[in-house]
């Protein structure tokens, strides 16, 4: 018999830039998906005030980067394999904002290149599309550059005004993702699901980012930003026999 105890919690109880013993701010000016947005360190851009994670999306006149954002990671820092993970968070408002919670293996961190490596999303939302919220998985066998990904999506109607609990249950069988403690998807591993199929038997690291635009953002409306994504808290959990 197995129970659920707490292995990692993140209630952001500080003022200024994420822990670095649990966060890697990544930085750069060219990134995948036809994303527009240079993502920097700027506290404008990221930061922790009032025990919340503010990730915030910005406009610029002047500078090579029109629009400015923030993506952590856990890699390399803190990575887990099976468990549940739940996302308190409120989602922004503003056409072209694209945020997510999602995780890559810590086989990508040392050179295995994706999708092979596998990406779990726990949570994908788009502005341009209030209140729908997506989970997915990719693999080398079903991605979305081939259209094959597996994906599921639900609605939050009040997901850009309210706090709500996104979270998955990962087993060595299957992904289950919820909304609140209700679930919408599931994804099981199949007899025969190989490395190609079913990458998601080893460690993966959390990703936290907000992109502007892209294939999923859509098309970005200047009036909207900034854009504001707040996450209240983080709680892991994993199995223990008892």
């Amino acid at each position: 018999m197995s129970a659920y105890r707490l292995v990692f919690e993140e209630h952001f109880r500080r003022t200024g830039a994420p822990d670095s013993d649990h966060w890697h701010i990544e930085v750069g000016d060219k990134w995948a998906n036809q994303e527009k947005q240079c993502y920097t360190a700027d506290p404008a851009n990221v930061h922790i005030r009032d025990n919340r994670l503010f990730i915030i999306s910005t406009l610029h006149e002047e500078g090579p980067c029109k629009y400015r954002s923030a993506r952590i990671n856990t890699r390399s820092r803190l990575h887990w394999q099976y468990g549940r993970f739940v996302i308190r968070a409120r989602m922004p408002k503003g056409r072209g904002s694209w945020p997510a919670f999602w995780f890559l293996s810590e086989g990508h961190a040392n050179g295995i290149r994706w999708p092979l490596c596998g990406e779990i999303d726990l949570m994908e939302y788009a502005g341009n599309h209030p209140g729908r919220i997506i989970a997915s998985l990719h693999t080398a066998a079903f991605n979305h550059r081939t259209n094959t990904e597996r994906t599921t999506e639900t609605f939050v109607n009040d997901a850009d005004t309210a706090f709500h609990d996104y979270a998955m249950e990962w087993t060595k069988d299957q992904l289950v993702f919820s909304i609140d403690g209700k679930s919408y998807a599931r994804y099981e591993r199949q007899h025969g699901d190989g490395e190609r199929e079913w990458p998601f038997d080893q460690p993966f690291y959390l990703i936290i980012n907000m992109a502007v635009g892209g294939m999923f953002g859509g098309t970005i409306v200047d009036d909207d930003f900034p854009f504001v994504l707040e996450v209240d808290s983080i709680k892991v959990y994993q199995q223990t026999d008892v």
